[in-house]
């Protein structure tokens, strides 16, 4: 097995349990008895986890490697189930936040080794494997759909499913691409070094999440409220946009190849605004699943990009710019919710749009050393 197809793996796993532990939340809410608003407080527990650990997890590996990181991904597997163990709204706090420094740890390490087998390869591989997490998070969902018409309880599914999942990782541990450690001197940096390029990017990523936030908390809500649409339809929403994100993660490498880094991102940033400003200027269920679907091809390309450029150097690069960039996943929603309680949700989503639009101005840091070079001498 190749070093491509086993770090490809991982991703996929990644995704399938991801999204495996979020969609029997419902459930889990039901057999604790938490409103809404209690189970958006559990909520908070992933983020705050994932942005605790992925500062240090990017110092570990810039002094030891990604490879033994990625190692304990069955770990996270099985960190899954924690949420279908919790029995009041404290226990599922903890069991979420655990879960989300899981994901955070297993998210820096494998993207850091999926950039050092796209350096060995020499072309552009990185897209693809977040096409794999996509695909993975796609799987996660159905196969959770399937296990509740089943009537299996969150619990068994959840071990069932991160079991599996451990296993699957266990195997393909074996061929991860072992990468070189950077920074062991003793007076080595642990945390990024500030910068005018790290704060670009950090500004890039977390306008690509936000706007990506705020279609998987509200995609469904505005096209049922704002063009009418039955619940089963509007709910494609968010799977028009998960596929077409899946589709274009498959192309990007070969569009970077061939136009680069920043134009695609910039042309990615530009259409994935296009695609929402259309959803929220005409009042069709059409035009919205439409818009929706260009939008996911458009924001495709552009967060896999900017870890790209961010992690070129150091893991801790790319720690801090992942972090900043869950943060805008984090607050873009709330935020939305609350200019949608001072105004209107349609207005309230031109934010994300604006996102966008700032994503793509910010482009050009994307840029290559080699095509800096080339500038400098033209």
């Amino acid at each position: 097995m190749s070093h491509r197809l086993a770090i490809t793996g991982i991703f996929f796993l990644n995704g399938a349990i991801f999204s495996a532990w979020y969609a029997r939340l419902p459930a889990i809410q039901d057999g604790l008895a938490l409103r809404p608003g209690q189970i958006g407080i559990a909520l908070l527990g992933a983020p705050a986890g994932l942005l605790l650990v992925q500062p240090a997890i990017g110092a570990l590996v810039a002094r030891r490697g990604s490879r033994a990181l990625v190692a304990a991904a069955p770990l996270y597997m099985l960190t899954a189930a924690l949420p279908a163990v919790a029995v009041d709204l404290p226990t599922l706090v903890l069991a979420v936040f655990l879960a989300g420094a899981a994901n955070g740890a297993l998210d820096i390490a494998m993207n850091a080794n999926g950039l050092v087998v796209e350096r060995q390869a020499g072309r552009p591989l990185f897209s693809s494997m977040h096409a794999a997490f996509s695909f993975g998070a796609l799987t996660g969902a159905a196969a959770a759909g399937a296990f509740a018409a089943l009537g299996i309880q969150p619990l068994a599914h959840l071990l069932a499913w991160g079991g599996a999942g451990a296993i699957a990782a266990l195997a393909l541990i074996r061929h991860l691409l072992k990468d070189m450690p950077v920074g062991r001197a003793p007076g080595a940096r642990r945390l990024a070094r500030p910068s005018r390029r790290l704060a670009v990017l950090s500004a890039i990523a977390f306008c690509v999440l936000l706007a990506e936030g705020a279609v998987f908390d509200w995609s469904g809500i505005f096209v049922a409220t704002e063009t009418g649409a039955r619940e089963s339809v509007a709910a494609l929403g968010l799977a028009a946009f998960s596929l077409t994100m899946g589709a274009g993660r498959l192309g990007g490498d070969a569009l970077c190849a061939r136009i680069g880094a920043v134009a695609l991102a910039r042309i990615g940033a530009v259409v994935a605004a296009t695609g929402l400003g259309l959803a929220l200027i005409v009042a069709s269920t059409p035009v919205a699943l439409a818009g929706l679907g260009l939008m996911g091809v458009g924001l495709s390309v552009v967060f896999p990009l900017t870890l790209r450029a961010a992690g070129r150097d150091r893991a801790q690069e790319l720690a801090a710019v992942s972090a900043i960039g869950y943060t805008g996943f984090l607050f873009g929603p709330p935020l939305i919710g609350l200019l949608a309680e001072l105004g209107d949700l349609r207005s309230a989503l031109a934010l994300a749009v604006t996102a966008c639009a700032v994503a793509a101005l910010l482009a050009p840091a994307l840029r290559e050393p080699d095509d800096r070079a080339e500038s400098s001498r033209g």
